[in-house]
């Protein structure tokens, strides 16, 4: 699934292309692609005719485009397999095309939602009472992600050592932390030697500020490379796949040497998911710890 370094490369993409533009018609072609729109596709199709899309905003993994008339936006979430494209307007169809949006413009491009698997979506909703920055009111419940200049580095502090959890689980915590994934978990996990079980309750305060650092660190660098692409699934707004994957310290590392100590870095089952990490320089927390 794509993580904060991915979901704004698409931001920046629709910032630059979409931004400003006014919408000519809507296309719903997979009724899933809307199911979080209750009101159904035709129903978003009809509510966008006419409107003119302002910035892309995003928090975590979530993006939106607000409308410039009314108190709404266009909430999207990529999903597994979702992929947010601005197309010339005469290339041919995705097989997984979902959404079509074309504009009132003489550019020449549209927008499209293209979703393999169709856990992703588009869907309008209203903005989250005491909104300053338009935060659709489904995702009011997210936090900020370590990127945001108004996350507090304090308050992540202390709500780590209550929560009373591990460390790794805490990082996926959207109401913690957001647009932190199983990748770039791992990635910071591995940068602060910290085993992924490791109690939150023992994460003293220059430790949860060390790791804090850690994340923002890879997050950027994964940001200057595009993101972080395994497949042909994750692309930016004009198809383009991220090479961040080349600098990865642990993901997907399973029996290659550690960069740092040389031992085989090992993979874990764990919650439906993978961790990566070294035996050698993330040790497992002692029994009771």
């Amino acid at each position: 699934m794509p993580e904060l370094p991915e979901v704004e490369v698409v931001r920046r993409g629709l910032e630059r292309w979409v931004a400003g533009r006014t919408v000519a018609e809507v296309e719903v072609l997979h009724p899933r692609a809307v199911r979080r729109h209750v009101a159904g596709g035709a129903d978003f199709a009809a509510r966008l005719a006419g409107q003119r899309f302002g910035v892309a905003r995003r928090r975590g993994k979530y993006l939106w485009l607000p409308l410039a008339e009314g108190d709404a936006s266009v909430l999207g979430h990529l999903g597994m397999s979702g992929q947010l494209l601005v197309q010339p307007e005469d290339t041919a169809d995705e097989k997984h095309l979902r959404i079509r949006v074309r504009f009132d413009d003489a550019a020449g491009t549209e927008l499209r939602f293209v979703d393999q698997r169709t856990f992703g979506g588009l869907s309008l909703h209203d903005t989250a009472p005491d909104s300053t920055d338009g935060l659709p009111d489904v995702i009011a419940h997210i936090a900020r992600d370590p990127l945001d200049p108004e996350f507090d580095d304090e308050a992540f502090q202390r709500a780590l050592r209550l929560r009373r959890t591990t460390v790794k689980r805490a990082l996926l915590d959207q109401s913690l932390i957001s647009g932190v994934g199983n990748i770039y978990a791992d990635e910071a996990l591995w940068r602060s030697r910290l085993h992924y079980d490791r109690p939150t309750a023992t994460m003293t305060r220059p430790r949860s500020a060390e790791l804090l650092g850690h994340v923002r660190d890879v997050m950027n660098a994964a940001l200057a490379a595009g993101g972080t692409s395994f497949d042909a699934l994750y692309v930016n707004v004009n198809g383009e796949s991220g090479y961040f994957d080349r600098s990865l310290d642990a993901y997907g590392r399973e029996g290659e040497p550690c960069h740092r100590c040389g031992t085989p870095m090992r993979r874990r089952p764990w919650m439906n998911r993978s961790s990566y990490f070294c035996p050698r320089c993330q040790r497992p927390p002692r029994a009771g710890a």
